[in-house]
């Protein structure tokens, strides 16, 4: 009966001593996690806080003070809309191609074959951004010379396409076609893992209802995978709104307002015009091209916090 005690006492220690361990290693983890998000949440705090107190001098000030004798909302609206231009264009071209090839990835190709396209595709978002800038304004740039006369023949009545073409391919349909380039490795590498885990047993349900391999993927895999291919769009989407380097190489800039996009005079972007600008700026010029910054910060946020909502009715959905 002693011994019974004993052995009991003894499987309470070790269990109370287990106990502990466990609570001990919960306590850590969740006040690093703690830590972390409190973390971030400063990070972004703190940039907001420096664009707001650096570019309230050129939110306050007079048109005759700012750069060009423009009030603020004239200088950096054209600015912002080329932003939004060139970021579009990417999206609509490399999210059906990023979704397109992640489900060739998961769910056509032999495995050999997906294992070497996926590490490929990958590979494209290790390039700098300045390599793609130099291979758009000097291989693509000029090789879409034609195609833009194309578009100015055929289609010269689309006010996108009214032309006059570039003869250097300097436009912002090459930065957007670069840009989409540049985000399709992005959204394909969420997209695919999204798909790569859809549940086995709805799509063999649906193949064994005699349901054919798109009917398999248009049923099964794409509605498993939307609230991912939207979270991933809007990622890529943040890289091309603040991408920098590859539009200033490409685009041939003249400040005009316009949806011509095989055109020579094309609207700058924020990041770019900061980019061009900043070395050469001083006083109040640089406050102003820090509150273009902000709005550049503004529209970045609103375009993530859209994607959130949307991601969140689908999950309700």
């Amino acid at each position: 009966m002693a011994q019974v005690d004993t052995t009991t006492n003894a499987g309470q220690l070790l269990a109370a001593a287990s106990g502990g361990r466990r609570r001990l290693g919960d306590r850590v983890f969740s006040r690093t996690a703690v830590v972390a998000a409190v973390t971030i949440l400063l990070l972004l705090a703190g940039v907001a806080v420096f664009l707001v107190s650096e570019g309230l001098p050129a939110l306050t000030a007079g048109a005759s003070e700012l750069p060009e004798g423009k009030t603020f909302l004239d200088y950096v609206a054209p600015l912002a809309f080329g932003t939004a231009l060139a970021a579009l264009i990417a999206a609509v071209v490399a999210v059906p191609l990023a979704v397109g090839v992640a489900l060739f990835i998961t769910h056509v190709a032999p495995p050999r074959i997906a294992s070497t396209l996926g590490y490929m595709v990958d590979l494209l978002a290790a390039i700098p951004s300045i390599v793609y800038g130099l291979w758009g304004i000097f291989v693509l740039g000029p090789a879409a010379v034609p195609v833009l006369k194309w578009l100015e023949e055929k289609l010269g009545w689309i006010p996108l396409f009214e032309g006059p073409a570039s003869v250097t391919g300097r436009t912002m349909l090459v930065a957007g076609l670069v840009l989409a380039v540049m985000i399709m490795p992005i959204v394909s590498a969420i997209a695919r893992e999204a798909f790569g885990q859809t549940p086995r047993k709805l799509t063999e349900g649906a193949q064994a209802l005699g349901a054919t391999r798109w009917e398999t993927i248009r049923m099964t895999v794409l509605p498993f995978g939307r609230s991912s291919v939207i979270s991933g769009a809007m990622l890529g989407l943040g890289r091309a709104l603040g991408e920098t380097m590859a539009v200033t190489i490409i685009l041939s800039v003249s400040g005009a307002v316009t949806f011509n996009l095989i055109g020579q005079a094309n609207p700058s972007t924020i990041a770019a015009n900061i980019a061009l600008d900043f070395p050469e700026s001083s006083g109040l010029a640089i406050n102003a091209l820090i509150a273009t910054g902000l709005v550049l910060f503004a529209i970045t946020l609103v375009t993530n916090m859209g994607a959130r909502a949307i991601i969140a009715r689908q999950n309700h959905e």
